[in-house]
C-alpha cells in the first residue's frame, strides 16, 4: 500500500526540478527584455540620427551668418 502513494518524480530531486523552472524563467524574460528593447533601441537610434542632422542645420546657419557678418 506504501509503494502505491509514491511521488511520479521520485527519482528526481526537487532542486533540480527548481533550478531547471528557474532557469527556464531567467530565459523566457531575458527574449521578453531583448524583443522589447530591441525595438525601442532602433528608435532611440533613429532619434539621435535626426537630432544630428537638425544641429548640422542650426550650426550652418550659425556659421553661414556670422560669415555674412564679417563680409559687411
Amino acid at each position: 500500500m506504501a509503494e502505491d502513494m509514491r511521488t511520479p518524480n521520485q527519482g528526481q530531486q526537487v532542486g533540480d526540478v527548481v533550478k531547471g523552472d528557474f532557469a527556464t524563467i531567467l530565459v523566457g524574460l531575458g527574449t521578453m527584455l531583448d524583443g522589447a528593447l530591441t525595438p525601442l533601441s532602433k528608435v532611440v537610434a533613429s532619434a539621435l540620427d535626426s537630432m544630428t542632422v537638425v544641429a548640422k542645420q542650426i550650426l550652418d546657419g550659425i556659421n553661414n551668418s556670422a560669415a555674412g557678418n564679417r563680409q559687411q
